[in-house]
């Protein structure tokens, strides 16, 4: 996890979004009448009620979440530790504050309801929606990153040499490197195949095999060996092909002939 889902959450329009959220999740609580709620009161009271609470548990789960975050980043601590944690500790402030304003729209809570069926409810619904709300945050930062990534280019061509130009035709496994293959020639680097194919961008392109990714402007032609499949690039190279993605590339309109 890198910084970008706490900064992007420390701005006015992130905690805009989020209590506006909160907002909505209210309401339809609200107007469902979770917990037995729907049978307590009217329409208007049962919103007033669920929308605060919302609200209120919105704003600690925010806090919460913007303070552990990068805490636990720092300290290496996995997501699936520390948002438990979290849980567990808002609960008590949450479940303490639920309880008492639900006792002033409807006294008999206190004794209908037990202190452990209580927190009990509470936990489990706080542990739901921070889950859901750190998964969110941390979908959109994923979301925001690739989109940066593809704005300032494909990231492997910097690993080329100026020799080599920057037409990468296709990249091969070869142990713990990869080969990068351009019209001009190619180089080996240390960094996993499956790394190397996050960092082209743009570039149209299919990894082909378990160790080749190949462009697709590369491919000249196809090679045909009984049932096995290579495909002939422009640099004269031959690239195989799984025949697990036979169909995928066929779909994908690439020149493969008749099957």
């Amino acid at each position: 996890m890198n910084d970008t889902p706490i900064r992007s959450m420390n701005t006015a329009r992130a905690w805009t979004i989020d209590l506006a959220a909160w907002a909505v999740i209210g309401a339809i609580l609200g107007a469902v009448g979770p917990f037995g709620s729907f049978f307590n009161d009217s329409l208007p009271i049962r919103l007033a009620y669920w929308m605060t609470l919302a609200l209120v548990s919105g704003a600690v789960i925010g806090v919460g979440v913007r303070w552990a975050w990068p805490i636990a980043r720092q300290r290496s601590t996995p997501t699936w530790v520390w948002v438990p944690i979290l849980g567990v500790a808002i609960t008590v402030p949450l479940g303490l504050f639920a309880r008492v304003f639900a006792s002033g729209f409807w006294p008999a809570v206190r004794d209908n309801v037990g202190l452990i069926e209580w927190f009990g409810q509470t936990l489990l619904v706080e542990m739901i929606f921070l889950a859901a709300y750190v998964a969110a945050h941390a979908r959109a930062a994923e979301l925001r990153s690739s989109e940066a990534s593809m704005a300032e280019g494909p990231r492997i061509l910097d690993r080329l040499p100026p020799r080599l130009g920057r037409d990468l035709l296709c990249l091969q496994m070869e142990d713990h490197y990869v080969r990068l293959h351009t019209s001009e020639g190619s180089v080996l680097v240390l960094t996993p195949l499956r790394a190397a194919v996050t960092q082209v961008g743009a570039i149209q392109g299919m990894q082909v095999h378990r160790s080749w990714w190949v462009a697709r402007h590369a491919v000249e032609g196809v090679v045909r060996d009984g049932r096995n499949l290579r495909l002939r690039l422009i640099s004269g190279l031959e690239a195989p092909v799984a025949r697990s993605k036979v169909a995928e590339l066929r779909a994908a309109g690439w020149p493969l002939g008749e099957a």
